[in-house]
């Protein structure tokens, strides 16, 4: 697990990878950086098949338990600090699926890096099902363009979720929030617009 703590943090985010790169992948990397530069505490950490080099992610329940295990370990390393865990994919979905089954301990929001809704061309709702169950606040940082979350699907997902949940969309990005160039707008650009999001959201949650 790779914990960094800026001086005076207000939270830490537990940062879960997606299902095909672990935690030190340039975008976990990048968006742990730029967080840390905002004052934001992270912990990223790798399931059990990327720790022993399998290509086939572990069954939810086996994902689950090292969701709280991170985060177990987050409130070691951060005591009093508040919570908010997720992360890229596959790893934030996993978080959510552990916090429907049992709250995770001292974690007082989820962030999800691009929820992944469905497998690409195959349209569906179904992997947002324990989401009913998640009772903390919920954000959502989705590509416009995302093949993994077809934008009406999922913005009728957070609709259904109600407050619970918000959605910020990135415009035009796909699942790895990449844009195309006649945007304007340059990937450093877009990876400072979620982490400022992370950063407040995560921010509203620890004020008093």
């Amino acid at each position: 697990m790779l914990a960094r703590t800026p001086q005076g943090a207000r939270f830490g985010y537990v940062l879960a990878h997606g299902a095909g790169a672990g935690m030190r992948h340039p975008f976990l990397e990048a968006i742990a950086q730029a967080l840390f530069d905002r004052g934001v505490a992270t912990l990223r950490y790798e399931f059990a098949y990327m720790e022993q080099h399998k290509s086939r992610p572990d069954p939810p329940m086996v994902a689950a338990a090292r969701v709280r295990e991170a985060v177990d370990r987050a409130a070691a390393e951060w005591p009093g600090l508040p919570l908010v865990a997720g992360g890229k994919s596959f790893g934030g979905r996993m978080t959510s699926t552990a916090q429907a089954e049992k709250p995770l301990e001292g974690v007082s929001g989820l962030a999800f890096l691009g929820f992944p809704l469905h497998p690409p061309g195959k349209p569906s709702v179904s992997r947002a099902e324990h989401l009913y169950a998640v009772e903390v606040p919920m954000l959502f940082l989705q590509g416009t363009r995302d093949e993994f979350a077809r934008l009406e699907l999922i913005t009728e997902v957070c609709r259904k979720l109600g407050p619970r949940a918000t959605l910020q969309l990135i415009e035009e990005g796909d699942h790895s929030f990449k844009v195309p160039k006649r945007t304007g707008r340059t990937p450093e650009q877009v990876l400072a617009a979620l982490a400022d999001r992370i950063a407040e959201f995560g921010a509203s949650l620890a004020t008093p």
